[in-house]
């Protein structure tokens, strides 16, 4: 089976913030999760380098578009190794392959009578780079940017959406798992009860030229969406790849909710009118907030991912993002509560379940796995709970609800340092005739810390990879077959005891403050 996930390809009209770095860690540990599984995945993410905005941040810089988009795609590129982010391909929109996909796309829709030349006058979002309609105002402002949009009239090419409205509220309806969580596919079939405007596509080459040429008239460039959003197809090689075909029946999308419009309204429309099957999901997560106010560059609360990677470690990061947010929801964010979660979750109950483990095998039983003996009820209670845990992280992770998966996990976590304490292995080790117990006791602890690896592999890699090597397993994990049991075999030679993670002190480091960076809310403008 296939798996293709993209991010969005965020904006490069300045470098990347938490927002982006929240959506591009799902979407890594989605994938993971899906390799675990056996699926063959394709996780691909990029940017997006063409536009006014661009050439506006290029000429504040004093470089030309394409120095300036270099540079702020580098960025990005090198950014997303620091947080484990493995992509499958990174694209660009100035690629020639997919200008040239692009090119061909809109001939297509072109010839078959889907786009056509008229005038408009609306309301436009500098900000949002689009037209917006009163309803979406709020007190006569974008919602998102918070400034009056401009009045706008010009000619220019479009597209006609609106021939497609009602396919796609049949195509929503008859697929309630196309857009996820409920509440943005809710949020889509409303705003779909208006009808359908049609969307500009192009802008004149008087006005703007940093952008891909229209087909069929070169006095105009195509614009944001019908280049933007065409990357998820040129990145497979659409039309004949054989990439193009395996991966786009399982396509999914991850974006923030500020482009659900252009993603499950033109994209699908975009995709139908080109002859080309919808994606498979759209699943749409909320915004990060500094002090209840969503990262913005004007206002100055932008996180920097390099800052807190230097400062508590990529998997500290990566465990509260997807601890701390419902996948749907916004959520705050704060320094003191991630170095909180660092402390109490990682360094207390994983760390210390590990290092104590580690101590007691090597001092009981010279560092290697002993043979159990028969169950006790509270063995059989632990293997019970540590077994219903992988059952419903799977549960939980199929349904992207990455804090209740992680839930599931630390209260087995926590369930095994109090069966520790309980049995009291270093009690049990006076005693000769208790030496099957201890061995069983010991037998299921590394059982319980076998499991729990398993469902961190995704969520915090580097860190798996090495309790992986202490607990001498090696190869890529099938969660089908790990989700089991009694896989240890007796004799297996464990690592010697480390400090995991070890605990942040009260004046330990700097504290990471926001700084300037992106206007874009998390993920960018495809995010």
């Amino acid at each position: 089976m296939s798996f293709y996930l993209t991010t969005p390809i965020y904006y490069v009209n300045a470098e990347p913030h938490l927002g982006h770095a929240y959506t591009s860690i799902v979407t890594d540990v989605v994938c993971r999760y899906q390799r675990m599984l056996g699926e063959e995945v394709w996780l691909q993410t990029g940017t997006d380098e063409h536009g006014d905005k661009v050439v506006q941040a290029a000429k504040a810089a004093g470089m030309s578009p394409r120095e300036y988009t270099d540079k702020i795609s580098a960025l990005f590129r090198e950014t997303w190794p620091l947080l484990d982010i493995e992509a499958d391909f990174f694209i660009r929109t100035t690629d020639q392959r997919h200008v040239e996909v692009v090119q061909r796309i809109l001939t297509k829709v072109y010839e078959q009578g889907d786009i056509y030349f008229s005038e408009y006058s609306g309301l436009y979002c500098q900000g949002c780079e689009r037209f917006l309609t009163e309803k979406e105002l709020v007190e006569g402002k974008c919602p998102d940017h918070l400034v009056e949009p401009t009045q706008v009239s010009e000619k220019n090419y479009f597209f006609r959406m609106s021939k497609y409205q009602d396919w796609l509220i049949d195509h929503i309806q008859k697929h309630p798992e196309f857009i996820t969580p409920e509440r943005y596919r809710n949020e889509v079939l409303s705003f779909l009860k208006e009808p359908l405007e049609d969307l500009c596509i192009s802008r004149p080459v008087s006005r703007l030229t940093w952008g891909i040429p229209l087909p069929f008239d070169p006095g105009f460039v195509t614009y944001v969406w019908f280049d933007a959003l065409i990357n998820y197809l040129s990145g497979i090689g659409y039309p004949d790849e054989p990439q193009f075909y395996k991966f786009w029946p399982a396509a999914e999308h991850l974006i923030a909710k500020d482009i659900l419009k252009p993603h499950a309204v033109y994209w699908p429309t975009m995709l139908r009118s080109m002859g080309v099957e919808p994606f498979r999901k759209l699943h749409v997560h909320g915004y990060w907030r500094v002090n209840e106010t969503k990262m913005s560059k004007s206002i100055g609360n932008v996180v920097h991912p390099q800052d807190l990677v230097q400062e508590y470690g990529s998997d500290a990061v990566r465990y509260f993002l997807l601890r701390e947010m419902t996948f749907g929801l916004d959520a705050s964010f704060g320094t003191e509560t991630l170095k909180a979660r660092k402390n109490s979750d990682l360094a207390n109950d994983l760390g210390n379940l590990l290092s104590r483990s580690l101590t007691m095998l090597e001092k009981f039983s010279d560092g290697c796995i002993p043979a159990p003996g028969p169950l006790s009820e509270q063995d059989k209670e632990l293997k019970a709970a540590a077994l219903a845990m992988m059952a419903e992280y799977r549960t939980h992770m199929d349904a992207f609800a990455f804090n209740r998966a992680l839930q599931a996990v630390w209260e087995v976590i926590s369930r095994a340092n109090k069966y520790i304490v309980t049995n009291a292995p270093w009690e049990l080790a006076k005693n000769p005739a208790a030496a099957e117990t201890l061995a069983t006791v010991l037998y299921c602890l590394f059982e319980v810390l076998r499991l729990v690896v398993v469902t961190l592999v995704p969520i915090m890699p580097a860190a798996a990879k090495k309790m992986q090597g202490l607990l001498g397993l090696t190869g890529a994990v099938d969660f089908h077959r790990a989700a089991q049991w009694g896989l240890f075999k007796p004799g297996t030679a464990i690592g010697k005891p480390i400090a995991l993670f070890p605990r942040m002190g009260e004046k330990e480091g700097k504290r990471v403050t926001a700084g300037v960076s992106d206007p874009v809310p998390p993920g960018s403008r495809l995010s």
